[in-house]
């Protein structure tokens, strides 16, 4: 088992948990909510990006691991969810490690199947905020990306940088891990100084 798979599982971890929190303030708060909610969440980036890629069976339909990561994910909420609503913006901190996974793998994964790496960057991209905004949407919340956060930005740049060090000749390990650094990085100091991307129109 190498350790982007590892990764990949704690991604998915991290996504279904957001998920799951992301339902706390809604009217419905019931299992089949949370539960809905977390696994669109860890499988919607990854699904819009395998059809897009003509890539099929969908990763979640032929790697049951990834259905039972989002189930240990619900659970984590459910048992731990007076720990995890105390402590200072968990869903961010959660959301963070999901979108820095995911943005390696995706983009890992469309270099193996021939892609450009321009087209690679994009579905790393894809892979990270889709199931975000899909979770937005269904809880009613505006989808992070239409706000000036730096948020697919620091997608696009983690992504990038795995696609230069990759071409760089790094170990994949090495090239994982650091890109995916970049992202959590560039996440925490956007937040704690409010950078923000420049407004389109003036």
């Amino acid at each position: 088992m190498n350790i982007q798979y590892i990764l990949e599982i704690i991604g998915t971890v991290s996504f279904a948990i957001s998920g799951a929190l992301a339902v706390r303030d809604q009217q419905h708060q019931d299992w089949f909510s949370a539960s809905f909610t977390a696994f669109i969440t860890s499988i919607g980036g990854g699904t819009m990006r395998d059809i897009l890629l003509d890539s099929y069976p969908l990763v979640w339909i032929s790697d049951i691991t990834i259905i039972y990561a989002i189930i240990v994910g619900i659970l984590a909420t459910f048992i731990f969810y007076k720990y995890l609503i105390g402590l200072r913006k968990t869903l961010f901190f959660f959301d963070t490690w999901g979108i820095a996974l995911f943005t390696i793998v995706g983009t890992e994964k469309a270099l193996h199947l021939g892609v450009r790496p321009e087209i690679a960057a994009i579905m790393g991209v894809f892979s990270a905020v889709m199931g975000g905004v899909i979770r937005d949407v269904m809880t009613n919340q505006m989808p992070i990306i239409y706000s000036r956060e730096v948020y697919a930005t620091a997608c696009f740049t983690g992504a990038c940088t795995y696609l230069f060090l990759n071409w760089m000749g790094a170990g994949r390990n090495v090239a994982f891990i650091v890109a995916a650094s970049v992202i959590i990085i560039l996440r925490i100091f956007a937040v704690k100084y409010k950078w923000s991307v420049p407004v389109f129109f003036r």
